[in-house]
């Protein structure tokens, strides 16, 4: 009974320690777009959005939703499972007063045919929320109120999330934050729903949004040094 206790102690402390040693891994980046000139701002492709325009500030994608919308994204050219993406995004005061309290800005990982890993947070709610969202439907992953580093309407959030192999075959170490701050870190075991490799930011509403609009600027791909 004390050996099987110890062995599972043993795997308990080795979660833990790789758990914790994702939140704090370092990082190297392969992939920094300031968004400032229209060739930058061309390297964003849009991955998903019923009516979305976009146009350009003098350092940032500006992004309108139109009809039948509740969100926008665009994808960066990098490609991967074991990545983390950062960016500095804004709802700006021209969305409609009646829109502002559900819009959100966010990023995404393991993107593709509808399923991803996303950070959202929300500037009036002062509210972050980790999900994961596949054929299963939509799993919230993490919940964080009162986010001291989430910016109020027109001004800055930094979001960051990563995503990278776990421990057990199939799964995965994800990690959000917002500025310095964790907002969520969790291990899922059922990574492998997710298929898709492609890297976003994004800019919606927890309903339809038409008239949202929002800016992205400062994004940054990276990988695990020892990837």
């Amino acid at each position: 009974m004390k050996a099987r206790f110890a062995a599972i102690f043993l795997v308990a402390v080795a979660a833990v320690l790789l758990i914790a040693a994702v939140a704090g891994a370092a990082m190297v980046g392969i992939y920094r777009n300031g968004l400032e000139t229209q060739p930058q701002r061309a390297e964003m492709l849009q991955l998903f959005g019923r009516n979305c325009k976009r146009g350009g500030g003098e350092d940032a994608i500006q992004v309108l939703l139109g009809a039948k919308t509740d969100s926008c994204a665009y994808r960066t050219p990098v490609l991967g499972r074991d990545l983390e993406i950062a960016a500095t995004e804004r709802i700006l005061s021209t969305t409609p007063k009646a829109l502002q309290n559900k819009a959100y800005v966010a990023i995404q990982l393991r993107a593709g045919g509808g399923n991803k890993y996303e950070l959202r947070a929300f500037p009036v709610q002062r509210k972050a929320q980790l999900l994961k969202v596949s054929e299963a439907g939509t799993k919230y992953l993490a919940i964080k109120k009162n986010v001291k580093g989430i910016g109020g309407i027109n001004q800055p959030t930094v979001v960051r999330l990563r995503a990278v192999k776990g421990a057990g075959d199939g799964s995965a170490a994800v990690a959000a934050y917002v500025g310095p701050e964790l907002v969520g870190e969790v291990s899922d075991e059922a990574a492998g729903e997710l298929t898709g490799e492609f890297t976003a930011v994004s800019v919606g509403a927890t309903k339809i949004a038409e008239g949202l609009s929002g800016s992205i600027d400062d994004l940054a791909v990276r990988v695990p040094v020892n990837f």
